[in-house]
């Protein structure tokens, strides 16, 4: 059952639908955006210590949604990604579909500092998520209470959060993240202090996998921002601390979202996955073609449109 799930592939777009060339690939350019609200940062305090947020917010907005990065890059190049001729920014792109939208540097990455301990936990970072999902509430009060977006390591962390905290938020995704959730997550920490090592091209390059929907001007773009944003990596631990995530006790209406051609996720991994989550308001999607950062190549508005028609889906009977 759960591979005949996984095998039923959905495209979707914005309001049309999702169409590749005679290769099978992805058209290049999309319809130019104007370029709407300018990118806001913020500062939001978790514990004491102060967290940089990114936000492009349209002066009536009917939504609210915040998006966590993953393991090695931070809030800009991930979701704010800046590409001649080219619509790859997520938060232009929701922010021009009415929502206010965000991105928050973890510690470490990006804007924000790390603490004096010089690591990040998983439970760390998912009480900062909670912290600023209550800052946001703060921002929008009349509006619905925000869509969390979690990618990769970070939709784990999201996860945690939304577990942790579910009156701050209406919806999660979970975005190039499955895992076997019978199986625990273990923690190797074999170094005392943190090894601040550098980041480099190869790595920044690493998430783009498919020629075929990723443009090189995407690639130059983004090895380029990532390593002026991130020029170091981040020092995590206690990956053990993910064990808190289980599936079977959220309740939180949930997308689980991914690229059919994602080396990083087993697709039987994520049908287990789904099928194991509480919420009975749960949907499961897979981007035909696309990999690990689909957001950022020529999938894009597929994704953005799967991630908004789940925001928008009409209520269901209770």
């Amino acid at each position: 059952m759960f591979r005949a799930l996984i095998g039923a592939v959905v495209a979707l777009s914005l309001g049309v639908p999702a169409k590749t060339d005679s290769r099978g690939r992805f058209p290049q350019a999309a319809p130019a955006l104007a370029p709407g609200p300018a990118l806001e940062r913020f500062t939001v305090t978790a514990d004491g210590h102060p967290l940089a947020v990114w936000g492009r917010r349209p002066a009536q907005p009917t939504g609210a949604v915040l998006f966590v990065h993953g393991r090695t890059w931070s809030a800009r190049p991930d979701f704010d990604l800046q590409v001649p001729g080219l619509q790859r920014s997520v938060l232009v792109s929701f922010a021009a579909l009415g929502f206010a939208a965000y991105a928050v540097d973890l510690r470490g990455y990006g804007a924000t500092q790390r603490d004096q301990t010089g690591w990040l936990t998983p439970k760390r970072s998912a009480d900062d998520i909670v912290a600023v999902l209550a800052w946001m509430a703060q921002q929008h009060p009349s509006l619905p209470k925000p869509t969390l977006v979690g990618w990769s390591r970070g939709a784990a962390m999201a996860g945690m959060a939304a577990q942790s905290a579910p009156t701050r938020l209406s919806n999660l995704v979970l975005f190039g993240f499955a895992f076997d959730p019978d199986l625990k997550f273990v923690s190797i920490d074999l170094d005392e202090k943190p090894l601040r090592l550098k980041n480099s091209a190869a790595a920044a390059e690493s998430d783009f996998i498919s020629p075929a929907i990723t443009p090189p001007t995407v690639i130059k773009a983004f090895v380029e921002q990532a390593l002026k944003t991130d020029p170091v990596l981040v020092d995590v631990r206690k990956d053990d601390e993910f064990n808190g995530f289980v599936p079977a006790q959220m309740e939180t209406p949930t997308l689980i979202l991914f690229g059919s051609d994602d080396p990083g996720l087993v697709a039987e991994d994520a049908g287990k996955m789904f099928a194991k989550l509480a919420a009975k308001d749960k949907q499961l999607i897979v981007l035909p073609g696309a990999d690990h950062a689909a957001h950022l190549e020529d999938t894009h508005d597929a994704w953005v449109a799967a991630i908004v028609n789940f925001i928008r889906r009409p209520a269901a009977k209770k």
